[in-house]
């Protein structure tokens, strides 16, 4: 009765993975719960909530290049025109570009996401309910490779169980049927967390995709320059419009 057995620590480490993915799943839809009150998203915590700290770059080297107060080349290159920054993510792209007030998108880009005022954006949109803490971010992931970890262990305790002597009145594929059972649980929780968790488990809790799919709704890339800047926050570079801004983030994404 050896199958018995690894039948019993399939059971173990699938349940004890899908546990913890789904308690992880339900701390991070209440750490983001909507607290009630009206809250319009600034350009930069569009971003954010979008595609996180890199979006927030991106949307600020746009603004600035669209403004002619920074100079972004076709070639992937950086120049500043007007050292003076109107805001704190504007004076940390500036500052990620350097005293010489040229250098590449890429490392830009890069410095500038981590800059201390994508944090205070971060932070504020946490303390409003609208994004995912950083904690709940990682548990979910986590939880996720440990879901797919017990999937694999599940699958090799089986072979391994069929490869062990039964009772002959016991079929083999009888055996194979109870260890279908754990691997359909552990494949059912990652195909639930694909649905129900990927959307906005990265940086958006539910109350801040509800207020991006209202942006979505709206943002125009032909309209106004703050529509327009909407769309970049909430779709990314690709609803760049002008064929020299596009080629110049074109050779960033390459060197990424």
């Amino acid at each position: 009765m050896l199958w018995v057995l690894f039948l019993l620590a399939a059971w173990v480490v699938a349940g004890t993975a899908c546990t913890r993915l789904c308690l992880a799943a339900v701390r991070a839809a209440t750490g983001g719960a909507d607290t009630g009150q009206v809250h319009e998203l600034t350009l930069y915590e569009a971003a954010f909530l979008s595609g996180g700290p890199r979006r927030v770059a991106d949307v600020t080297l746009v603004a600035m290049a669209r403004q002619r107060r920074l100079l972004l080349a076709h070639t992937g290159w950086a120049t500043v025109v007007d050292p003076r920054g109107r805001d704190a993510m504007e004076r940390s792209v500036i500052g990620a570009i350097g005293p010489e007030g040229q250098s590449r998108i890429a490392p830009v880009r890069a410095t500038a996401a981590a800059a201390d005022a994508v944090r205070g954006i971060a932070d504020g949109l946490v303390r409003a309910g609208l994004a995912v803490p950083d904690s709940a971010r990682t548990t979910v992931a986590t939880g996720v490779r440990q879901v797919r970890v017990a999937t694999v262990a599940v699958l090799g305790l089986g072979v391994a169980a069929l490869l062990t002597p039964v009772p002959p009145d016991l079929p083999r594929h009888l055996v194979a049927l109870w260890f279908a059972l754990p691997l359909t649980l552990t494949l059912s929780c990652l195909a639930v967390a694909r649905v129900e968790i990927h959307p906005y488990s990265r940086w958006a809790s539910p109350a801040g995709q509800r207020l991006l799919g209202a942006l979505a709704r709206n943002a125009d890339g032909t309209a106004d320059d703050r529509t327009y800047l909407t769309s970049v926050a909430v779709r990314g570079v690709r609803a760049v419009g002008e064929p020299d801004l596009r080629a110049a983030f074109a050779h960033r994404e390459a060197h990424d």
